[in-house]
């Protein structure tokens, strides 16, 4: 195989590199040798997602073909205009928790509409260059919500896991659970017996092989043991997908996946919720606005971290705002043929890595695979049943939730940390991933100024170590000033200019640790030059960065002869302070 060169970092500036990996790959030698590497990633890929998509379509609330129609159109598009190598694309478990309550609200139109305006979110950010800035979502808020979504699915699946008749299908947490609570004395032996073991098969059969995905052999598995069950044993049945969907066809209704490839539609004439058209107005479109937003952000936030993440497995480097733009393309494309929100798939794309997949091609190839099985086996998929769909579900769940993770940081991280990761996990559970997200991120930019303000301060320098003995007799002051000045530290680090000793003349602000300075920093240092100003005393500015000159200039703050003097450099404060304080001894 060929060795592959990494992407050139992203500009800056300028326009996006669509399609960066693909024009990538094929510019750093594409070869047979690569070639068949890439096929035979695609298939095991292809294989992984087939029953994934279908189950994660159950979960959200629409037929499973949904799921389907959005690994073969996403997983293409996105794959092609993408700026990962490896990235594939499709339905996620990330999704489950933003798009159920779309479904109960506004029906299958609504979720493809809403993921349309997503894709343009996602298009706008990327256009805007927003794509590093996405990873700069702190550690555990990132860890919080994913492990509340994980619980959110888990308990989604208690339904088909024991085949409990529930009543009603209640948007929120609490409410759900207390519907499942209610519906425990109709659960069935036979849905629990055969979730159970499609479990067990998922957990145990990547000990016993690895070439052949283990989703594969459990729910072919049973299939068919719950066909044959069901034919030999009286009054034995597990629910299926043909039990649980219908679809039209010229002939009348079909059951279970129609075998088409997927078809162009537009989401505005499918139904809503109460299965009339829902078209499209500009209120229905503000109303979906707060849940296009939380799926654009969500799939932007673990796109790029599912791209981080095949980066470190190759010691590649993926262009953030490229991948971007192709997620937003793909989120407006893919609900034209009926397939709901997509992202990158961190489960999907390492096993895309670890299977020899190198180039996009093997994520092209995943959704081609998707395809043919739709147009060859889709009678045959109706047979899986309900429960080893909610199986693999949970597995995903557990895998999701990252337990080690969570208890590594509750374990060793500060508690303002456990307590942002807390808060999103719980208000994820209990809310909606917007709120958690947000919450999350204030709280983490409080501790992050908290942090800041106790690194600022100002301390007065000891002369006999920094500042040449001389000074002193001549009644100069030396003051260092450290750390950022922004709103949240200015106040306190300036507090510290107290009045200087009685035989001062000259106090001098070194600014040479101070990287930034805000508007509150700027307000804060003109008050404490002003109040030195006016107990007599000259103010020398000493060693100024760029950026803190700039800001100083743009305000106003200039050289005023006997109050105030502009330093560069510490060596040029020292001579034009001791200047300074002579010519006021000599008046």
């Amino acid at each position: 195989m060929s060795q592959e060169s990494p992407l050139p970092a992203a500009e800056p500036s300028g326009k996006i590199r669509v399609a960066a990996a693909l024009r990538g790959a094929i510019a750093s030698g594409y070869n047979a040798s690569t070639l068949r590497a890439d096929l035979l990633a695609g298939v095991v890929v292809g294989v992984v997602a087939l029953p994934l998509s279908m189950a994660l379509a159950v979960a959200v609330g629409v037929p499973p073909q949904h799921g389907l129609y959005t690994a073969i159109v996403a997983g293409f598009v996105i794959a092609v205009l993408g700026g990962s190598k490896v990235q594939v694309s499709g339905p996620t478990a990330a999704f489950v928790v933003i798009l159920a309550p779309i479904v109960v609200r506004h029906g299958l139109g609504g979720l493809l509409l809403a993921t349309m305006l997503a894709g343009l979110l996602q298009a706008c950010l990327a256009l805007a260059r927003a794509g590093r800035l996405i990873q700069l979502v702190p550690y555990p808020v990132t860890v919080g919500f994913t492990a509340g979504i994980a619980v959110v699915i888990a308990t989604l699946q208690v339904q088909d896991l024991l085949g409990l008749a529930v009543a009603g299908r209640p948007e929120h947490y609490l409410d759900r659970v207390e519907a499942l609570a209610r519906a425990l004395p109709t659960a069935r032996w036979p849905e629990f017996a055969t979730g159970l073991s499609t479990l067990l098969m998922l957990v145990l059969w990547p000990r016993v092989s690895r070439r052949i995905p283990a989703p594969l052999v459990a729910l072919a598995v049973a299939a068919l043991v719950a066909w044959a069950l069901e034919q030999l044993v009286p009054g034995f049945h597990v629910a299926t997908i043909r039990d649980r969907f219908a679809f039209e066809t010229a002939d009348g209704i079909g059951l279970g996946i129609p075998r088409l490839a997927p078809q162009l539609v537009m989401p505005w004439n499918l139904a809503g919720a109460d299965g009339a058209p829902i078209g499209i107005t500009f209120d229905l479109v503000r109303e979906l606005l707060p849940s296009a937003f939380a799926i654009a952000m969500l799939g932007a936030i673990e796109s790029l971290l599912s791209a981080v993440v095949a980066d470190g497995m190759m010691g590649d480097n993926h262009d953030p705002d490229a991948e971007l733009f192709a997620q937003g393309v793909g989120n407006v494309l893919c609900p034209l043929f009926g397939g709901i929100a997509a992202t990158g798939a961190i489960a999907r794309t390492a096993t895309n890595v670890r299977a020899g997949g190198r180039t996009p091609i093997a994520a092209v190839v995943h959704s081609l695979v998707v395809l043919s099985a739709v147009l060859a086996f889709a009678p045959v998929l109706g047979y899986l049943p309900m429960a080893s769909l909610a199986a693999l579900l949970t597995l995903v769940a557990w895998n999701m939730a990252e337990v080690r993770h969570v208890a590594m940081v509750l374990r060793t991280s500060p508690r303002g940390d456990s307590l942002v990761l807390l808060t999103c996990l719980g208000l994820t559970v209990l809310f909606d991933m917007v709120i958690a997200v947000g919450a999350g991120l204030v709280l983490a930019s409080i501790l992050f100024m908290r942090r800041m303000i106790e690194v600022s301060e100002v301390r007065l320098v000891d002369e006999q170590q920094a500042v040449p003995p001389e000074l002193r007799s001549k009644g100069i002051v030396w003051y260092e000033i450290a750390g950022p000045l922004f709103f949240g530290a200015a106040h306190r680090a300036t507090s510290a200019l107290h009045r200087a000793r009685s035989d001062a003349k000259v106090v001098v602000l070194d600014l040479s640790a101070v990287p930034v300075i805000d508007a509150t920093g700027l307000v804060n240092l003109r008050s404490a030059i002003s109040r030195l100003h006016r107990d007599g005393l000259v103010v020398v500015l000493a060693g100024m960065g760029s950026g803190v000159k700039r800001v100083l200039r743009r305000a106003g703050v200039v050289e005023e002869a006997g109050k105030l003097l502009l330093c560069d450099s510490t060596a040029e404060a020292v001579d034009r302070a001791s200047a300074a304080a002579e010519s006021m001894a000599a008046e």
